[in-house]
């Protein structure tokens, strides 16, 4: 028999990612390569472990192949114990017919068979494309508190930005009076963090009914949530005040990460108290030789460096060689930059060869290069250019074969 579960996550990982260009061409966003160590899904699932959850759901759909391979049994994270863990769940045939997740409310009516496994009487819905540290315990408590039927973690944004998110007007108490989703002229700048916390007896009446209805985008922030609001039901803001990311696009991408070099970074990677736990490559230390130079840079294990990095950041496993120049850029896994090449103000994904004399990227623009491209001996790479996955670059304007 399974053990009851006062909470049970359900993680959305099965997102396209589609800003992020070529870097998540084959694979999902919460599968992206973060501070040289991490993946950004690595964030909610540490979270979850730090806040005493240890049933988590995660939600695959678009080019999970990568991702499951990385979340394997969950034991990074803690999420592989008996009574509880980490579970993949992509769509699936049920008797005679079956589909994609339509949108994020369909994704969890998919799954209430396994949310009924535990009996919970909370479900956390979490977003895979967040970077960010919260104790989900906390929010728990405030909605039990609240007596509330659900619960939705807000950030203030920008007012300039708040267009962009979905927005919460509330009262004096933050029970929540109307929701906008992506207003023109928003109300207020208390954006939704897409962090949820649902009674789930009253949520899955909502899921049910939604289901039922064929003009619904089958979506929290469309459909569920506006229902729940018409209806009367007790939903509550609960602010946050920590640091937060959404790394959906290139720019905020490469912001989040240039963030860590800073000398107070918004966001500690460092503290043994909320630690964010990763997949370990397990590889030997960095080496960096007699005639390198490297300054204001993250470089992880098993990199081996003879040239120069600047205010980079190098995933593991990573080759700098005499007389290469990483500066201001991101280096993902096992990235071969050879001798004098160089690397400015890029991103370039796992397991690119940028051969001698080559040059990415500039003044202006982010240039991005994709998983297992070549860059050909003397080719360029323009600033603000992207090159695709496995492409061979191999002339000076950046033409591919």
């Amino acid at each position: 028999m399974i053990k009851k579960k006062k909470c049970v996550a359900m993680l959305l990982a099965g997102g396209q990612g589609s800003r992020l260009g070529v870097l998540t061409k084959h694979r999902a966003k919460p599968a992206v390569t973060y501070g040289g160590k991490y993946r950004i899904i690595d964030f909610p699932l540490s979270n979850c472990i730090h806040s005493g959850i240890d049933t988590v759901g995660v939600l695959t759909q678009y080019e999970p192949l990568e991702l499951n391979a990385y979340i394997g049994t969950g034991s990074p994270w803690d999420l592989d114990g008996i009574t509880g863990g980490a579970f993949v769940l992509p769509p699936y045939v049920k008797g005679e017919r079956g589909e994609w997740y339509t949108g994020t409310a369909n994704a969890i009516y998919q799954n209430i068979y396994f949310i009924e496994q535990y009996n919970p009487d909370y479900i956390l819905v979490l977003s895979g494309d967040h970077i960010y540290k919260m104790d989900y315990s906390q929010m728990i408590e405030a909605h039990e508190d609240n007596k509330a039927d659900a619960t939705i973690a807000v950030i203030e944004v920008p007012m300039e930005e708040a267009p962009r998110f979905g927005i919460m007007n509330t009262d004096e108490s933050l029970r929540i009076e109307e929701f906008e989703e992506k207003p023109k002229k928003p109300k207020s700048n208390m954006a939704s963090m897409g962090v949820y916390v649902f009674n789930w007896k009253k949520v899955r009446e909502y899921l049910i009914a939604d289901s039922k209805d064929e003009k619904s985008s089958n979506d929290f922030g469309k459909n569920i949530i506006p229902a729940m609001l018409t209806k009367g039901e007790r939903l509550f803001a609960y602010p946050y005040k920590g640091y937060w990311k959404d790394v959906g696009t290139i720019n905020s991408l490469w912001d989040a990460n240039m963030e860590l070099l800073q000398e107070e970074p918004g966001l500690n990677l460092y503290d043994d108290a909320w630690r964010i736990f990763s997949r370990n490559p397990n590889k030997p230390p960095h080496f960096v030789d007699r005639g390198a130079k490297i300054k204001n840079s993250l470089v992880s294990e098993g990199c081996y460096i003879y040239g120069t990095v600047e205010n980079s950041i190098l995933s593991a496993g990573v080759t700098v060689e005499k007389g290469a120049v990483v500066r201001d850029s991101i280096i993902m896994q096992e990235t071969v930059i050879r001798e004098k090449s160089k690397v400015l103000k890029s991103i370039v994904d796992e397991e690119v060869v940028v051969e001698e004399g080559a040059s990415i990227g500039g003044k202006g623009e982010i240039a991005v290069v994709g998983n297992k491209a070549v860059i050909r001996a003397g080719a360029t790479v323009a600033a603000g250019e992207s090159v695709p996955a496995k492409r061979i670059v191999k002339n000076t304007t950046g033409g591919v074969s």
